[in-house]
């Protein structure tokens, strides 16, 4: 997929919905096109964070690694949503696991790509943030919402 196509998909995307066009053409520049197979790994709890990904198709199960159950799905995340957030804070690494559920295409954004041009430009590092504010707390409900239905009936 050509820069062309990058560009109109970031433009179109819920997350980025309302953004100043100079943030959006900022952004672009640190995008890419990843896909990933059906039961792929996309990143690994404790692992560096160094992308966030839009998903433009499929699902992705983000799950937490529980002794007796396993991997537990705590949300899955579809086209329109925003997948990491790690990379924004210390130590930078992903607080949990994502897996492509079936074939999915996402706009990865680079890291270390990104945190350049927030710290060149603050109103951008901040619009940034305020929308991810939106995507921590998304998944912490799910967490939360997770927990109660795991541990919650052995009362």
């Amino acid at each position: 997929m050509d820069i062309t196509n990058i560009e109109h998909l970031v433009k179109e995307h819920p997350f980025f919905k309302d953004m100043q066009e100079e943030h959006i053409n900022e952004l672009i520049g640190c995008a890419s096109n990843a896909h990933f197979k059906a039961g792929e790994r996309i990143f690994h709890q404790s692992e560096h964070a160094n992308h966030f990904y839009i998903i433009t198709a499929g699902r992705v199960a983000v799950e937490i690694e529980s002794a007796d159950r396993g991997a537990v799905t705590i949300q899955t995340v579809e086209p329109g949503s925003v997948l990491g957030w790690s990379w924004l804070f210390p130590p930078y690494i992903w607080h949990y696991d994502a897996r492509a559920s079936e074939a999915t295409d996402t706009i990865a954004f680079d890291a270390r790509c990104l945190v350049g041009k927030c710290e060149s430009s603050p109103a951008l590092g901040y619009d940034l943030m305020k929308r991810f504010s939106g995507v921590l707390i998304e998944r912490l409900t799910a967490t939360h919402l997770q927990l109660l239905d795991m541990y919650g009936a052995s009362k």
